[in-house]
């Protein structure tokens, strides 16, 4: 069913995050991205491939990205599926595991799921890889929403809009799954969040959420991004983060109880702008 909201026609914006050049140089890319998956799509399924292309298995519902040679690995396989890159390339890891989790845990295989990007950017590739899947047709069954955005944008049938991720005015029940990808970190309030996602999505629904992380955090004080100081989970933190969800009622697909599951000999992600090495996770939800 298309969403439906009840969202300010004239919503406050929030200024773009590193400066009128980079908001310039992210329009670019969001243009070049949507018009090759635009081609891709149709060319695709005019030939059949988009109805038989496999689902993304390298990168697990829930994981730690531990080495360089883990991203590598997940950027090959969405090259191979002729998935567009994320031109960050350890970014590509989370992206591909959302991505398989969303099409194994939410769809049928009638690719009709409903999704959401809370957090979205235009040129972020879980939206645009969901559309080459053949996601979307239903009118609005595809959504991005940010604070940044201003005026509703369409991309290829995708839906971008103005939106909280804690108050996202969507309908109960709406979604069959929502992802966000590397938001979380940058002052996001998780409980809030954590219980408006549980509230939109169906019973079974997922949840698909990478954010920042490190066995041992570096000291980010005084560095900030995106309006927040800059902040690297722990394994604390994302202890306290898997209790909150459950306690809103979204249960952690895989496990993370081991010794060493929250552990890594790597840091295989550079953020050039904050000077820092750290590495991400992807933790997945199911709704009860």
């Amino acid at each position: 069913m298309p969403f439906s909201d009840e969202t300010d026609p004239a919503p406050q914006v929030a200024a773009p995050p590193g400066g009128r050049l980079l908001a310039v140089a992210k329009r670019g890319a969001e243009h070049v991205l949507w018009a090759r998956v635009a081609v891709q799509r149709r060319a695709e399924t005019r030939r059949g491939y988009a109805a038989s292309r496999p689902v993304p298995t390298v990168v697990p519902p829930t994981g730690l990205l531990r080495s360089e040679a883990m991203w590598q690995a997940a950027t090959e396989e969405a090259r191979r599926l002729r998935l567009p890159l994320h031109r960050d390339l350890p970014k590509n890891w989370d992206a591909l595991g959302a991505v398989g989790a969303v099409l194994s845990l939410a769809d049928d295989g009638s690719r009709t799921a409903r999704v959401m990007d809370a957090g979205s950017a235009r040129y972020s590739p879980v939206l645009p890889w969901l559309r080459l899947y053949g996601l979307g047709t239903a009118p609005g069954s595809l959504l991005g929403i940010n604070l940044e955005f201003g005026e509703e944008v369409r991309r290829d049938g995708v839906v971008f809009r103005h939106g909280d991720v804690t108050a996202t005015g969507l309908p109960d029940g709406s979604l069959d799954a929502i992802t966000c990808m590397s938001v979380v970190e940058h002052g996001v309030p998780l409980e809030p969040f954590l219980r408006e996602s549980a509230r939109v999505l169906r019973p079974g629904g997922v949840l698909c959420v990478s954010t920042d992380y490190d066995q041992q955090p570096p000291d980010t004080t005084g560095r900030t991004a995106y309006g927040s100081e800059v902040h690297i989970f722990s394994p604390e933190d994302i202890r306290a983060l898997v209790a909150t969800a459950d306690a809103c009622g979204l249960d952690l697909v895989g496990d993370l109880s081991t010794s060493d599951s929250l552990s890594h000999e790597e840091r295989p992600v550079h953020w050039d702008r904050v000077g820092l090495d750290y590495t991400f996770i992807l933790l997945t939800f199911r709704r009860r």
